[in-house]
């Protein structure tokens, strides 16, 4: 990956107009897209399988006049008056009246009404004009919607002086969120934040202008989508959040990694090059894992919330692709002028200096100036706030690893208290109609009036379903919890049956919750006594239901994610310890998020400050969602802190020096490497976060405040603060991992040593014209091998040339698939066709064509197959073990395949290169001398001491090293 991306930044460095041409024709095109297809969003939660989810369904096709959605006006009359007044009456029903014609209303109950309970409060200062739709809330046409308000306004109007019509309910308890100066304000920090990095105002523009194109695509397309599938209104915003601060700060790791390198010197094309390929497989990694976990958020089940990760996905999958492609092109744009304020001047004066020198002499007086400036700022970046701090906290681990614990343990408290629930009226801001009208339902008939529910059942059998309904609301109405029952009617068919019952507590309120399972578990005696099987339905017990599956799915999900982070660090740090320490970092920085978030929202701490409308339960999604975001962020801290310590362990054990010193001075000198970018980006990231929290959407609010806060933990507490220390107390036995979990997990190139690799090995080897070079390659394949299969083996082979490779199958078979490029686990060095193994192996694969001859019968067939591509190198297995029909045809094969490669090449001495196996040198030889190839370099290969008592037959091993 690293090699490709490699290449990919240098053709965007290249072709700068290209890419940024390209991006925005897609922006175009998106645009476009919006305004043919895009339908809106839609706040109608639906949950598939459930009780109430089935109940609804039912009333749907059975009793639309208490399927859809609801809205209601409440009347309060003035100081001294009744709402039974004649005044209020004859106003109250005139208006009633009037909504019943609109379009797309159901029903309008009277609450004068003497057949329907719960109309007008106990004390007759108020009354609920209740409107029932017919069907959801986003059907409900904008006309009818104007129709409704007209209408409230006019009651208000014709009711004596001081009274109150005030509109509310279902349709008006989602507030449609949008963008403020606070988020704007976010944005403005990371710009601060870029500039103090990069000591540039050029280069601190790219991140910002490569994520503002980033999620201007992924909203354009969460729109397009809107017209094929349900989209929340909360989701555009949390795609706007996540790509804004991934967008950055993926971009700034590798316009950090281009900055340095073009200061020290390196040509700004090689340096972009370079930067996508080391820094670019990091962002790459970082970028899979935040996609994972935000495509598992579908463990819970939930259609809208799977829709939201996809969406969120998407978003950050835009932010990778632009920043790993627009990112170099900017670069390109900018050439030379990266390199900050400092070292400009730093180069202005040593060229000044210098001015009445030659120019040579003035050039190397000006490079070495800049060679001090940058020695000078590394120097001060190394030993800076970094080196005094990873100093103090590796010096006294035991004390650092019990603090950050127990502080993060004690802010994780609150968290016990955390309750879930859907958006209400009750959460809108301060002022808002609906919460008005909801805080007034409350005032005069009750918390429970704003969140009834429904408990429905076919009675088609039943010959007197009036008396039935009754009857079964009076035992209703007897069950704890219960303020009374409002509605027990059959619907006009008197096939189907309701009982509208009116909660003591209000929508949020936990025993809301335990009386709808009470009301379930009552539902097999009410179906024993009277013969109904009911349902437990409405819009509070779908709510109720989806708070109840998303806190059943946190767990699942959670151990999805630890383990998920579990392998992928092992694979990353071939480590045991670094992971379990990766993985316990995060359980803190997440039990620390939900501990703040709790104490805001529910406890009430600083609620006033941060502007939240109503202390009380939060948005059911917010757990799982925080969970899966902030998981990606943190691993994306840890690798690129950690990756930097396990690289500079891996060059000091070199060295000599004991482990302990080793692993100590890795943990150092990683972090004060590191460190710097690692907080421009938490610092990046919260800023961005939290800036959704002061004017945000009610919604998003608890979960901006969790993701800014766990990615603040997380980097400072966890990442650059526990990490650090327990690496420190473990020593060397951080990087331990056993050899067997080494050979079966596989390789991933998060660092980029790939490029690196093959960087230092560019003028390798020097040998012109060579189709495969090797210098002391090594390699052991099985799992029970304690010495190679071989070692030491260096050759060159030019274009056209043959060599024979004679030993036993088994080591012989295993150098011919790894010139081949099917193997991984190589050591020493290795170059085919101009491309280095194992990093280039899959176009090594491409371009080599294999023939393993384990079945005679088949060998000609087999020979044929590898040539047939038009290869320019083959590899040919155990030639000797052909019977002489056999050998006939394979060289028969081989000769032709020479004509024609010489053919192809117009050179008539440049046939393929051969490469073959045998244990008989002398019948290999034969047969290459009748496929007319005498010039043979001979190779022998010595077999390992271990597999010498091994019998002369083997099993086909190509499934072993494919």
């Amino acid at each position: 990956m690293s090699t490709f991306l490699y290449t990919l930044g240098r053709w965007s460095f290249r072709h700068p107009w290209r890419v940024l041409t390209a991006w925005l024709l897609v922006l175009v095109i998106a645009g476009g897209g919006v305004a043919l297809f895009a339908k809106g969003t839609d706040n109608t939660f639906a949950i598939p399988g459930t009780e109430s989810q089935a109940g609804l369904e039912m009333l749907g096709r059975t009793f639309p006049q208490v399927s859809g959605a609801s809205a209601e006006i409440i009347v309060v009359s003035a100081d001294g008056a009744k709402v039974t007044d004649p005044a209020y009456q004859d106003a109250v029903q005139k208006t009633t009246s009037d909504i019943g014609g609109l379009d797309f209303v159901e029903a309008v109950t009277d609450p004068y009404d003497t057949r329907i309970s719960g109309g007008i409060s106990d004390d007759e200062r108020a009354a609920i004009v209740r409107i029932q739709f017919s069907g959801e809330a986003t059907e409900v046409p904008q006309a009818t919607e104007d129709g409704l308000r007209e209408a409230a306004t006019a009651l208000g109007e014709a009711l004596p002086s001081g009274s109150q019509a005030v509109l509310g309910g279902q349709l008006f308890a989602t507030e449609i969120p949008g963008a403020s100066l606070t988020e704007a304000l976010g944005v403005l920090i990371a710009a601060l934040v870029l500039m103090v990095t990069f000591r540039s105002f050029l280069v601190a523009g790219m991140p910002l202008a490569t994520a503002i194109l980033g999620v201007a695509l992924s909203i354009a397309l969460i729109f397009i989508a809107t017209g094929f599938a349900t989209v929340s209104s909360t989701t555009p915003l949390l795609a706007v959040m996540l790509g804004l601060a991934v967008g950055i700060d993926y971009a700034l790791f590798i316009v950090s990694r281009h900055q340095d390198q073009t200061r020290a010197g390196m040509d700004p094309e090689e340096s972009t090059a370079r930067a996508v390929g080391t820094a670019g497989s990091a962002v790459v990694f970082a970028g899979i894992t935040v996609l994972i976990a935000l495509i598992g958020l579908s463990f819970a089940g939930i259609p809208f919330l799977t829709t939201m990760g996809i969406a969120a996905s998407v978003a950050v999958a835009i932010a990778v692709c632009v920043g790993l492609t627009l990112t170099p092109a900017f670069l390109g744009f900018a050439g030379h002028r990266v390199v900050g304020w400092g070292y400009k001047r730093a180069k202005k004066r040593s060229r000044t200096a210098t001015a009445e020198d030659d120019a040579a002499a003035a050039e190397e007086a000006a490079a070495e100036s800049l060679r001090r400036a940058t020695t000078a700022a590394v120097r001060a970046q190394r030993n800076g706030p970094a080196k005094r701090w990873v100093g103090l906290v590796t010096r006294h681990p035991v004390v650092t690893t019990v603090a950050v614990i127990g502080l993060l343990g004690v802010t994780a408290i609150p968290a016990a208290s955390l309750a879930l629930t859907l958006p209400n009226a009750g959460q809108l801001p301060e002022g808002d109609e609906a919460r008005v009208a909801y805080e007034l339902t409350d005032e005069y008939f009750g918390p429970g009036a704003n969140g009834p529910l429904i408990m429905t059942g076919t009675i088609v059998t039943s010959n007197d379903p009036l008396n039935l309904m009754t009857s079964i609301g009076d035992e209703i109405a007897k069950i704890p919890g219960v303020a009374e029952v409002a509605l027990a009617t059959p619907n006009e068919t008197a096939d189907t049956g309701i009982v509208q019952i009116v909660p003591e507590t209000a929508p949020d309120d936990p025993r809301t919750a335990d009386l709808v399972r009470e009301l379930r578990a009552q539902e097999d005696r009410l179906y024993d006594e009277f013969g109904v099987r009911l349902l437990v339905t409405g819009y509070t017990a779908v709510t109720i239901d989806i708070s109840d599956q998303l806190g059943a799915a946190l767990l699942p999900f959670g151990l999805f994610v630890v383990g998920l982070s579990l392998v992928l660090l092992m694979i990353v740090f071939r480590s045991i310890w670094v992971p379990l320490t990766a993985a316990g970092g995060y359980l803190l920085s997440v039990a620390a998020s939900f501990g703040v978030v709790a104490a805001v929202f529910e406890w009430g701490w600083f609620a006033d400050a941060l502007h939240v409308a109503k202390v009380g339960p939060i948005i059911s999604f917010m757990p799982i969602v925080v969970m899966g975001v902030l998981f990606g962020l943190a691993m994306d801290y840890q690798v690129f802190l950690v990756s930097r310590m396990r690289e500079d362990y891996v060059h000091a054990k070199r060295e000599g020096r004991t482990p302990r010193e080793v692993a100590l001075g890795a943990v150092r000198s990683g972090f004060a490497a590191s460190a710097r970018v690692v907080v421009a980006a938490a610092v990046i990231m919260f800023a961005v976060f939290v800036a959704f929290v002061p004017e945000g959407d009610s919604s998003l609010k608890p979960i901006a405040l969790g993701l800014a806060v766990g990615v603040a933990v997380d980097a400072f507490l966890v990442r650059m603060t526990l990490v650090p220390a327990i690496l420190a107390l473990l020593g060397a036995k951080a990087w331990w991992m056993p050899r067997w979990l080494d050979r079966i997990l596989p390789k991933l190139d998060v660092e980029g040593e790939a490029v690196e690799r093959e960087v230092h090995l560019a003028d390798w080897p020097s040998e012109p014209a060579t189709a495969i070079a090797a210098d002391d390659l090594r390699i052991s394949v099985l799992s029970d091998a304690e010495e190679p299969v071989f070692r030491d083996v260096s050759l060159r082979l030019g274009y056209g040339g043959t060599l024979l490779v004679t030993g036993e199958t088994r080591t012989t078979r295993t150098l011919l698939l790894a010139l081949a490029g099917r193997l991984s686990t190589i050591e020493g060095k290795l170059r085919v066709d101009g491309l280095l193994v194992p990093e280039r192996a899959g176009a090594v694969r491409a371009r080599v064509g294999v023939a393993l001859l384990d079945d005679p019968d088949t060998a000609e067939a087999d020979v044929a197959q590898a040539v047939a591509r038009g290869t320019r190198i083959v590899v040919v297995s155990d030639i000797d073990r052909l019977d002489d029909d056999a050998r006939d045809d394979v060289a028969h094969v081989l000769r032709r395949a020479a004509v024609e490669a010489r053919e192809r090449s117009g050179d008539a001495s440049s046939p393929f290169t051969l490469v073959v196996s045998a244990r008989d040198e002398r019948r290999a030889l034969a047969l290459l001398s009748e496929a007319h190839r005498p010039d043979v370099a001979s190779l022998p290969l010595p077999t390992p001491r271990r597999h010498r008592a091994e019998p002369e037959t083997y099993a086909d091993l190509s499934e072993v090293f494919a």
